[in-house]
């Protein structure tokens, strides 16, 4: 499911027009953005949780030449799937 389909889905299930459905979407999405921009954790209970790692500086390799290469702290988003989720998937 993409963005598109996401809000048409919710525009059928909740009787909203196209422009408010894609709206509540982009205030979801940009609120999670925000929110891991600043560090914090996002959690929807019963589906997933999102969270920032931090990774230190360390030396790597080029992998065609072999040369040492410093790589610089960085950060990462990571999502972390729910209990829940992990079963309504798992289902067979």
């Amino acid at each position: 499911m993409n963005k598109l389909e996401l809000i048409d889905m919710l525009r059928q299930k909740d009787k909203l027009s196209k422009a408010e459905a894609a709206k509540v979407v982009e205030v979801f999405f940009e609120g999670m953005a925000n929110a891991l921009a600043d560090g914090k954790r996002v959690e929807i209970r019963g589906l997933c949780s999102f969270y920032v790692k931090e990774y230190k500086s360390y030396v790597g390799r080029n992998p065609k030449t072999g040369e040492k290469v410093k790589i610089r702290p960085k950060k990462l988003p990571f999502f972390k799937c729910g209990k829940e989720l992990k079963d309504r998937v798992d289902k067979t």
